[in-house]
């Protein structure tokens, strides 16, 4: 699925030694440990999502305090929230259209990340070349195509998403294309607004291939790519909540 590029390294991974009987003992204290531990970090993955959703209204009080409406037409297939590569507080909301053979023809996917206090350095640094403004909001702006059936990176953003999709039973067009709207919302740059809208890429009537750089279509995808970009900017309707 081609959707965002993967900003954090793999965790790492650590093997342990052969040890011997006479040390039983430290084991079974490093395992009670482990198991405390990894309680922590289940009930951490397991965390509940902040922001509240009503059918396709979604509504953020913080980092940023966002209003998100989408069309009427869009299914909402749930949440997840889990600690991204162990680097990040995630959490992902997903709809879909899709035709009467749950097909999607178009998705909305909306994440909102923030650093965990164990990254105090990590900055979401974005080039903000291409940038529009929906509601107010400033975004960094980038567009893709490609195939779907290409595995995303495990524990990935894109893994969750295509989880949450799979298991409401939907399934992928071969091709899509996307624009992917990133906001962050203050100096610190601790925590960032994901946006993407992706389409069907057949109803163009051009395949990905022919759209890379030398194919035949290749021309086309600047047209594309702005068709895009402006349908997905007027179904996002974005505003500040009102005070409660």
């Amino acid at each position: 699925m081609v959707c965002k590029r993967n900003r954090y390294a793999p965790s790492e991974q650590y093997r342990g030694n052969n040890i011997g009987r006479e040390f039983v003992p430290q084991i079974m204290k490093r395992f009670a440990a482990a198991i405390t531990l990894s309680a922590g970090l289940f009930a951490q993955a397991q965390r509940a999502p902040e922001r509240t959703v009503h059918g396709t209204i979604l509504i953020s009080d913080q980092s940023p305090p966002i209003r998100i409406a989408l069309p009427t037409n869009a299914k909402y297939l749930g949440a997840d929230r889990w600690p991204l590569y162990g680097v990040a507080d995630c959490e992902v909301h997903l709809w879909v259209e899709a035709d009467t053979n749950k097909v999607v023809s178009k998705l909305y996917w909306v994440q909102f990340e923030a650093y965990l206090p164990s990254h105090p350095e990590s900055r979401y640094n974005y080039p903000f070349k291409q940038t529009t403004n929906i509601g107010g909001f400033d975004f960094d702006v980038r567009a893709r195509f490609g195939p779907t059936n290409s595995p995303p990176k495990p524990e990935s953003d894109g893994a969750h998403v295509r989880t949450l999709l799979e298991k409401a039973g939907y399934q992928w067009p071969p091709e899509m294309m996307n624009v992917r709207f990133v906001h962050v919302p203050d100096e610190k740059k601790r925590t960032e607004l994901m946006i993407i809208y992706a389409e069907d890429l057949h109803p163009t009537g051009v395949k990905a291939v022919e759209l890379e750089p030398g194919g035949k279509a290749s021309a086309q995808w600047s047209a594309l790519e702005q068709g895009l970009i402006e349908r997905a900017s007027q179904k996002l309707q974005l505003s500040r909540p009102s005070s409660r």
